[in-house]
């Protein structure tokens, strides 16, 4: 009897196994955009905290709805990153009301375990040092955008040039004005930016009296002369262009041949502009010059300094180019420049490829624009390309990784054209007898922009923070007239750092 019921025991275990491993064998990654993947939730990291002390510097207005949820991310080989990954489980429990006017304890009672997220592997060590990067901009400047800088530039071995000026201006008979800054503050900022891992050179600008578009056409020479046997591109930009995934930008580059002359950026959003200044690459999303092409235009320097009278120098490096070379533009849409205003969220929110993003720090819903610093910080947990990431959880649910989380009460997300942007922006400036209406040549196909609070309810990243196992981001949307605020918290774990109790 006693080996009967072993035998039983033994072959439902077998079975049982057996199950488990053909679950696992035929549990899909990601699929595609359309297809679904299954939310895959084991042990706890901490499911039900009862210390919201990260909440209190947020100057929230209690009681609150509030939800939370941990994620922990698993860089997987195979995995691609797709315009929109479907889980089939719902991201958070339900609603609680919480109040921490007085403590920043609370007893809440609507927990989920992790929720465990395969994404793209991603390289921990980037290696950019066959790229030289340009700017000019003031020392002040300089110096507000070394927290940007950090995001993308830190410990890659790019190579990056600051020509520095105090005034920024172009007088026209006020060359008095122009003046150098004080050595001392730039030696400074230059040693304060190595030590964080930059490989910072700043230069005084090649001429003396030069004034802001022949600086900006000067980085070609500056860098071209500091050039290494790697170097193998030189990159221009602005002091607010942010580069999201270097090693995304350094994949994209090496699709070019670096022996011939290749003239690399982006149209503006804006056709006005495209009408205005021509076919060119437009400075803030990021110019790219392969060395034969800097080559070029290193022989013509003098001659392209002396015939161009253009107050803008991405405009002065295109008629150098035009001018000397056979060499035409290659348009990179993952490129850009943000000649766009107002409410941005359909940019950001497309799920589109996203290489570079300008005008950052000034352009958006309030004029103040949105901080990426703070955004672009789950980028250390999940890669440059996770971020701006799209996932939908369950039905009606779209995180847009590091910048919003959005809901759909009235089913609008189903059969919604979701690889079209949401027209989201302010109405650009019309061309008279053109057929695109401003931004198709861009940013289209587009969709139209849906009523918020009634078609889309939006929660916007109010704020991220390191953790000491990952990073927390707090989404947060007010509420309307007699309802409460909404929190929602987000805290991704790399999987190497998450503990899971038994």
């Amino acid at each position: 009897m006693l080996i009967r019921h072993g035998i039983t025991a033994f072959v439902a275990l077998l079975s049982l196994s057996l199950i488990i491993f053909l679950l696992h064998l035929y549990k899909p990654n990601n699929a595609s955009a359309t297809g679904l993947i299954d939310s895959f939730s084991a042990g706890s990291v901490h499911p039900c905290p009862d210390q919201l002390e990260w909440l209190k510097p947020l100057d929230l207005t209690y009681p609150i709805r509030y939800a939370q949820r941990d994620i922990v991310v698993k860089p997987t080989p195979g995995v691609k990153r797709l315009s929109l990954t479907k889980v089939s489980a719902p991201l958070f429990p339900n609603f609680e009301t919480i109040d921490l006017t007085d403590t920043s304890k609370a007893q809440l009672h609507n927990c989920k375990e992790p929720l465990f997220l395969d994404v793209p592997q991603f390289p921990k060590d980037v290696d950019a040092s066959h790229i030289s990067i340009g700017i000019s901009t003031t020392i002040q400047r300089l110096e507000d955008s070394i927290p940007s800088l950090l995001r993308w530039l830190k410990n890659t071995h790019a190579r990056f040039y600051v020509i520095i000026i105090e005034n920024d201006k172009m007088p026209e008979d006020a060359k008095e004005a122009f003046h150098p800054a004080e050595p001392k503050r730039i030696a400074d900022v230059q040693k304060r930016m190595r030590d964080s891992g930059i490989d910072v050179t700043i230069v005084q600008p090649l001429t003396k009296h030069d004034y802001f578009s022949q600086r900006y056409f000067s980085l070609v020479r500056v860098m071209y002369n500091h050039r290494d046997p790697k170097t193998q591109w030189f990159a221009l930009a602005d002091d607010d262009t942010f580069f999201l995934s270097m090693s995304s930008l350094i994949d994209t580059l090496s699709a070019f041949n670096t022996s011939q002359p290749h003239y690399i950026g982006a149209l503006s959003e804006d056709w006005w502009s495209v009408t205005r200044y021509g076919l060119m690459a437009f400075g803030g999303a990021g110019i790219f010059l392969s060395l034969p092409l800097a080559e070029a235009i290193d022989a013509n320097y003098d001659d392209c300094q002396e015939r161009s009278h253009t107050s803008a120098g991405d405009i002065r490096l295109r008629e150098c180019i035009y001018w000397h070379t056979q060499t035409k533009l290659t348009h990179l849409r993952a490129l850009h420049q943000v000649d766009i205003d107002k409410d941005l969220s359909g940019l950001y929110e497309s799920g589109h490829p996203i290489l570079s993003l300008h005008h950052w720090k000034g352009r958006g819903p309030d004029g103040k624009g949105y901080h990426l610093p703070t955004m672009h910080l789950v980028a250390d947990i999940c890669g440059g390309t996770c971020f701006l990431q799209r996932w939908q959880f369950g039905k009606d649910m779209v995180l847009t990784n590091g910048f919003s989380i959005a809901t759909y009460p009235k089913g609008h997300l189903k059969g919604m054209e979701v690889d079209k942007m949401e027209e989201t922006w302010g109405k650009p400036s019309v061309v008279e007898g053109s057929f695109n209406h401003g931004t198709d040549h861009s940013l289209g196909p587009t969709r139209p922009k849906l009523a918020l609070g009634e078609e889309k309810v939006q929660y916007l990243l109010l704020d991220s923070a390191v953790t000491e196992s990952g990073v927390r981001q707090t989404y947060f949307r007010s509420g309307a007239e007699g309802e409460l605020d909404t929190v929602l918290d987000l805290h991704w774990v790399d999987r190497a750092e998450a503990v899971v109790p038994g």
